[in-house]
């Protein structure tokens, strides 16, 4: 799989940790732990990726470097 960023943060709203895939819009997950966030975003991205070539949509390449927010 394509190396895409990942942010993991904790989330108190939700009481879960959530990974986010910013070049992958709407791509993310949660989990009890880190661990169980970063797994289930790999399967996230495994099926957005594979969502996106049934359907003729375009997978962004990854940046291969950090993201910049302002």
């Amino acid at each position: 799989m394509d190396r895409y960023e990942i942010i993991l943060y904790w989330s108190d709203e939700d009481q879960a940790f959530i990974a986010d895939v910013p070049e992958l819009p709407g791509c993310m997950a949660h989990g009890e732990s880190q661990e169980a966030a970063l797994a289930n975003v790999k399967q996230a991205m495994q099926l957005w990726i594979d969502t996106a070539g049934e359907f003729g949509d375009p997978v962004p390449q990854p940046k291969g470097h950090r993201l910049m927010f302002a």
